[in-house]
């Protein structure tokens, strides 16, 4: 059986992209081909995780803001499709990109969720 693996990415809105990731590579010290990029081969604890937790308002999140998508990786995407469609989901696209296959839906709140298979590792 098809199953999550892991958090992908966060992905939002911002006025200039350039200038937010360089304050990630300038201040937090991650950059990548594509954005801040975290590899799990460097996270030196035991089992380490993803959260995504959920809340009733945006307390938590304040002073933030902003528009997302959350990316979740999965061990394999054809078969997890296969599944969501026997659940009745609704899947808006699917595409393979050769380094990674992805897929996209909307949680029940309508969050656009990127579900995503890594084909190839990253440089």
């Amino acid at each position: 059986m098809a199953k999550i693996t892991g958090l992908g990415g966060v992905f939002y809105v911002v006025k200039d992209p350039a200038a937010t990731r360089a304050w990630y590579r300038e201040v937090l010290g991650i950059d990548g081909d594509y954005g801040p990029q975290m590899n799990w081969s460097e996270e030196t604890c035991d089992r380490p995780y993803s959260l995504i937790s959920h809340f009733t308002d945006d307390a938590y999140i304040k002073p933030g803001r902003g528009e997302f998508m959350i990316n979740l990786r999965v061990d394999d995407l054809d078969t997890f499709l296969t599944q969501l469609a026997a659940k009745g989901v609704e899947v808006l696209d699917s595409t393979d990109e050769g380094y990674g296959k992805f897929a996209w839906l909307l949680d029940p709140d309508g969050v656009k969720i990127e579900l995503w298979q890594q084909v190839a590792a990253p440089d």
